[in-house]
């Protein structure tokens, strides 16, 4: 329904942030940081080099939870990648059912793992980086996760038609009457009021998100412009405050016209039913808006094409 203040910090800077929302920053379900520990030295044992460790792999583990057919592998070192390529050579993907795929680096410290197509459906995925390798590394050990890969989840959302379709694992499971962004609110050039058209992806959920109208700062609620709504079933889809929720009343406008601050709002059945199938990777593609959606907004890296992909990568092809 609406959208709001501030956003999940993007992989690199966005231009322009959407209207909606969350009142807090969402705290990444990512798992610890797997940084591997010494092992115990005699007293008079030189100290083994240690130059790179993993901070943060992103998503979790297979017993944390399910992924995605669309979902990417994050890697964050805890400090700036001098020999980019050394380094991803050493980084490696192995599936139960393969696809071809590639990294791209973000920044110099943080690399992302894409697939050509989709992920299969209802497989596991091993990453191992073995950074030990790595020449002058000595004192690291080698660090790996294994994915779990759900149901296929891929949902059309058609804001001219106003309708979200769920496709589970290839058939048509639920048709959902939606109400998208209405537009009008331009700033910077750029319509903050209209839903991004592209290809999403599921970032995280909350049965319920704090939705207010700070993001273009009206915090006084004497304002007639101010509001500050408990919105249910809130499932994220970009950094830039895009989520399919539960519409906040206005009932009358879902599957007929397109009134919300950019978010995709649905019934309050269909919101509740998307968000108990939602898992952090899943496909949401948007049509109909002439808004598009940034590759680097949230997890939208499927917007660029697989030449283009592969361009981020430091190994020559």
């Amino acid at each position: 329904m609406n959208r709001f203040p501030r956003m999940l910090p993007a992989l690199v800077a966005l231009v322009t942030m959407t209207a909606c929302a969350a009142e807090s920053v969402p705290v990444p379900h990512h798992a610890p940081a797997m940084q591997a520990a010494a092992g115990a030295a005699a007293i008079t044992a030189p100290a083994k080099k240690i130059k790179l460790e993993i901070a943060d792999i992103t998503p979790m583990g297979e017993k944390s939870e399910k992924v995605g057919v669309g979902f990417p592998i994050i890697v964050t070192f805890d400090r700036d990648v001098k020999d980019k390529a050394a380094v991803e050579a050493l980084l490696e993907v192995q599936a139960d059912r393969p696809v071809e795929g590639a990294w791209r680096w973000v920044s110099k410290r943080k690399v992302i793992y894409r697939t050509k197509t989709y992920w299969k459906p209802h497989q596991k995925v091993l990453f191992t980086a073995r950074l030990s390798q790595l020449p002058g590394n000595t004192g690291t050990k080698d660090v790996s996760r294994r994915f779990a890969v759900g149901t296929s989840n891929v949902s059309v959302v058609d804001t001219r038609k106003h309708t979200m379709k769920v496709y589970r694992d290839g058939k048509i499971t639920k048709k959902i009457p939606i109400s998208a962004g209405r537009g009008g609110l331009n700033r910077n050039g750029v319509d903050v009021y209209l839903t991004t058209s592209g290809v999403h992806l599921t970032m995280g959920k909350k049965a319920v998100e704090t939705m207010t109208s700070s993001w273009m700062g009206v915090t006084d609620p004497k304002d007639p412009r101010y509001y500050k709504e408990e919105i249910p079933w809130a499932v994220r889809i970009s950094d830039s405050g895009e989520y399919v929720h539960q519409s906040a009343g206005y009932y009358q406008y879902l599957g007929r016209s397109n009134q919300s601050h950019g978010c995709v709002r649905a019934t309050p059945a269909g919101a509740r039913w998307f968000y108990g199938i939602a898992q952090r990777g899943d496909v949401v593609k948007i049509t109909g808006t002439k808004r598009k959606l940034a590759w680097n907004n949230g997890w939208s890296y499927w917007q660029l094409n697989w030449t283009q992909w592969k361009k981020g990568s430091a190994l020559k092809s």
